[in-house]
């Protein structure tokens, strides 16, 4: 019978133990063992071999030259299971990698972080990386290879890029407590003409009330202020100088102070689908296919309690 049959990784790691530790005293410690069963071990591991492992001198154990083999032996040994049961632990929770994302505005941004922390809680070895330099141009960022999945709301049409719808949210105006639209039910694209409107930042080809209201209708406002800060622009609006669209939901906190109000937009609201995007063709890992699924579902639930 060989050796590496007659050694088992008990001796290996008990052998470890007593070099590293010092003693055999901390090596029962280390390893929860009695002594005699440390010792009985360890005539076992010298029995196996054939020969002394440890010398005794001065109350200390050195290593014998067979020894210092097996000692060497066991720590390549150790050391390749310890690496394979980490692979081993990666391969169960998932793959190892990165998903670079962002997206067209940043109000998204509100609820994105909750939904990246539940992935990284069920994928732990998958590193989420929010792009803020590619927010208002996720796609272009896509198509340049500079991210991995674009959440847009204005899709444009590109043989290379696959849409995966989201979720649908609904626009709706935020105005002042004072101002004139309170008495409505709903604002019209003619309702602007008079109005000063805070935008998130430009071209106003991103901004939805301008895209889906206003330009079909041909109508421009008195003026326009771009504002990337939304409580900047909540401020401005409470203090009567303008008004500003906002989804409802991301709305909704700051409606709930005083000073302000939320109006529909058309008679049947100004609704928005938001989608996955990806380039289409691409070869992807198996964790790019089990976020995407993954977001799907997260929005679903957060957008249905």
């Amino acid at each position: 019978m060989s050796f590496a049959a007659r050694m088992e990784l008990r001796h290996l790691r008990l052998i470890k133990s007593i070099v590293e530790e010092g003693s055999i005293t901390k090596a029962i410690n280390k390893l929860h063992l009695t002594q005699s069963a440390l010792s009985h071990q360890l005539k076992e591991a010298e029995y196996q071999l054939g020969t002394k492992i440890f010398l005794r001198q001065n109350k200390k154990l050195l290593l014998t030259k067979a020894g210092q083999k097996i000692y060497q032996t066991a720590n390549e040994i150790l050391e390749k299971l310890t690496d394979t049961e980490k692979q081993i632990k990666l391969m169960v929770l998932g793959e190892v990698g990165e998903i670079r994302i962002s997206t067209e505005c940043y109000s998204s941004y509100h609820w994105l972080p909750s939904v990246l922390k539940q992935f990284h809680l069920v994928y732990p070895n998958i590193e989420l990386k929010i792009v803020m330099e590619a927010t208002h141009y996720p796609l272009q960022k896509l198509l340049n290879n500079e991210l991995d999945v674009a959440i847009v709301s204005d899709p444009i049409k590109n043989d290379n890029i696959n849409y995966v719808e989201l979720f649908q949210d609904e626009m709706v105006m935020v105005v002042s407590d004072n101002h004139n639209w309170t008495a409505k039910k709903y604002v019209t694209a003619e309702d602007f003409k008079a109005e000063h409107l805070f935008i998130h930042s430009l071209p106003l080809e991103t901004v939805t009330v301008h895209q889906l209201l206003l330009a079909p209708a041909k109508i421009s406002h008195r003026k326009i202020t771009p504002l990337p800060l939304t409580e900047a622009s909540i401020e401005m609006v409470k203090a009567g100088m303008g008004v500003m669209a906002m989804a409802n939901w991301a709305a909704q906190p700051y409606i709930r102070t005083n000073g302000i109000k939320t109006i529909k937009i058309g008679k049947n609201g100004l609704k928005r689908k938001h989608y996955i995007a990806f380039i289409k063709n691409k070869t992807y890992p198996d964790y790019f296919n089990q976020f995407n699924q993954f977001l799907q579902t997260e929005i679903n639930l957060q957008w249905n309690t």
